[in-house]
């Protein structure tokens, strides 16, 4: 996949895609390059660019509030989630998250429990290009427990659930040494559940940050934090399996 740009409008095509708006008609090349000026046959030109983590943010169907990516870069920062790595997730909604540890090269299996949700990550998983690193699986990854004691450890959970503290106490069985669970929650009643989960399963460096962050505004009267939107959005909680 691909984005096409013209101005502030973008569209995601496939090579040999079609693009068909008020701007004209265009085929996609079967191999664009990056920087590419590709045509209408009105002559209105789009640039090609290669899709990247927030694009994937703005243009993947959505089936709900998706993570933040200052809070996905929380995760990956505080984690060191990297390739090669084994990441379990359960809540995956758009998938925005699964898809950004699956372009760093990590290879993750995400439990959703909505099946029309599950059908629209996995189609989300083949626009952001990762369909074979992300494994979308249908149901509650706590239904599913024993299944994954049977598979390889995993260096990462991630966590996105109404239930995830019922989920934290059995995530030392499914860890590697060392390995971390994350968990984002919108609400400050959940998240003390989860701290006292973590504690009573016996995980260490157990912490909890507000995600919050301001937009600056720069102008002829001068520079300030933005006024507009919401700084906060979350709580993160992570934890190490010792």
């Amino acid at each position: 996949m691909i984005l096409l740009v013209h101005g502030d409008r973008e569209y995601v095509r496939a090579p040999g895609e079609e693009l068909q708006t008020d701007l004209g008609v265009l085929t996609v090349p079967d191999d664009p390059e990056p920087g590419t000026v590709l045509e209408t046959h009105l002559g209105e030109e789009f640039v090609v660019r290669r899709l990247r983590g927030p694009d994937l943010f703005n243009h993947l169907d959505r089936t709900g509030a998706p993570m933040m990516p200052r809070d996905i870069g929380l995760v990956i920062g505080f984690t060191g989630a990297q390739a090669g790595d084994r990441v379990l997730d359960a809540g995956t909604g758009t998938g925005i998250l699964s898809a950004y540890l699956g372009r760093l090269g990590a290879a993750v299996t995400t439990y959703e429990i909505d099946a029309e949700f599950a059908e629209n990550a996995r189609q989300n998983m083949e626009t952001a290009g990762v369909a074979d690193a992300v494994s979308v699986r249908t149901g509650n990854v706590l239904d599913d427990l024993d299944r994954l004691r049977e598979e390889p450890p995993f260096d990462l959970v991630t966590l996105d659930t109404g239930d995830a503290p019922d989920m934290v106490e059995h995530v030392p069985d499914l860890l590697v040494p060392g390995g971390y669970v994350a968990v984002y929650s919108p609400f400050v009643e959940s998240t003390r559940s989860v701290v006292e989960a973590a504690r009573d399963a016996g995980l260490a460096d157990v912490r909890t940050l507000e995600t919050i962050q301001r937009e600056m505004t720069f102008d002829d009267r001068g520079s300030r934090p933005s006024t507009r939107g919401v700084g906060h959005t979350g709580y993160l909680t992570i934890a190490r399996n010792e």
